[in-house]
Parts: structure tokens; sequence; C-alpha cells
């Protein structure tokens, strides 16, 4: 059986770059969803978004950003009282770890502040990145795409990548979007994917896109 045809990467950019344009339609006001006031809470927040919904992470910040407000603050934190404090967001012991031993760096190699490079970022503990690039794209207007479960989802359904590995998805979108539209990009894929695309039973229906998106791996109405 001859292999199926490669779907030709231009007219895959052009049906991406009208996919960015029907979800800012739909969209416009997309952010981010983690509560913050400076980098270094949205470095935190998204630490312990992993495995947990932003509406828990933002219960949680309140109490924690009132009691550490500083790296130095979480730098010389008792990993117990962290732990505590915590716990709620799930891996709550691997979580304190990486934010202790990431605000330590951060005071030992950046004075105490928040590094606004992708090569800095990556280097700390328990930063990867889908959170430098929340960082970067949030905290810095720095532009880049967030490749977490919704995007990676939806990147797939829509034919924009075949990958799963979310740095090869993240680079065959960087190369369909403009990078003026990364970061909104992102919130907006992660908005329909919470909305209207979801995992299971995404809501075709109602879709921006449905007439743009091949659905692939999503079963049909019987």
């Amino acid at each position: 059986m001859a292999k199926a045809k490669m779907p030709n990467r231009d007219a895959v950019k052009v049906r991406a770059r009208k996919i960015a344009q029907a979800l800012a339609r739909a969209y416009p006001d997309a952010k981010c969803a983690l509560v913050h006031e400076n980098p270094l809470q949205l470095l935190i927040a998204t630490i312990l978004s992993a495995q947990c919904t932003d509406a828990r992470v933002n219960m949680v910040t309140p109490a924690l950003f009132q009691r550490y407000r500083t790296a130095q603050d979480f730098a010389s934190a008792d990993q117990r009282e962290l732990e505590k404090a915590i716990q709620s967001t799930g891996f709550f012991r691997n979580k304190a770890r990486n934010i202790i031993e990431c605000c330590k760096k951060i005071v030992q190699q950046h004075g105490g502040n928040v590094p606004r490079t992708m090569e800095e970022l990556v280097a700390l503990p328990g930063i990867g990145r889908k959170t430098a690039n929340v960082i970067l794209g949030n905290a810095f207007g720095v532009p880049g795409i967030t490749v977490d479960t919704h995007v990676s989802r939806l990147s797939r359904r829509m034919g924009l990548t075949r990958h799963t590995d979310a740095t090869k998805i993240e680079h065959d979108l960087m190369e369909m979007i403009p990078k003026k539209d990364w970061t909104m990009f992102s919130h907006r894929m992660i908005f329909h994917g919470r909305q209207v695309c979801h995992a299971r039973k995404p809501d075709c229906d109602h879709c921006c896109v449905r007439d743009l998106c091949p659905k692939i791996g999503v079963k049909s109405k019987q």
C-alpha cells in the first residue's frame, strides 16, 4: 500500500494562519489564566501548574505570595512548610524542591531577578521550555509558543503537526505563525481547548475553525 502523501507545507501554513485569525476573532481577550503581579510570581505559579489546573493554583498563590515575597524568601524557605502551603496542587514535594533550588540559583546567579532569556531560564531547576515561554511571553513581552496539553492536542487534531514531542510541535508552529502572534496564539489555543475542542468530546458543531480543521483522530458521530 502506498504511503499517504504528506500535505504541502505551504498549504498547511496558509491554513494555520487562517486558524490563528479565526481564533483571534473568537477569543480577542485571551490571556494567561495564572494570576500574578510580577515575573517571580508567574514563575512560581507556572511551576505549580504542572499536572494541576490554573484555577487550583490561583486558590493557593494569594496566601503563598503573601508569605514569600522575594526569590530569597523562597530560596531560604523550610521545604516542609512550603510543601504544606502548596500541597493541594499535587506533586508538592518535587514542586517545593524545584521552587527552592530554582530560587537559590536566581539569587546566586541573577541577583534575585528572574532572567529574561530562554537559555538562562531553562538552566534553572524545574524550568522547561513550556514554563520559560510562559514567563517570556507574559512577563517580558518576548514572543513564544507555549506547548501545553491543549496546544499539543489541538495542533495534531488540526493537522498542524504530526509530532507528539512538545519541542518539535513548538518549532512546527513557530514556522507557521507570525512571531509577533506566538504568545497570543498559545493563549487562544488553550482557551479553545478548554472551552470547545475537548480531549474526549470536541464540540465540532460550535467550533470557530470547523471548516479549517481536518479533525484528525476525532471520531465521527454515528
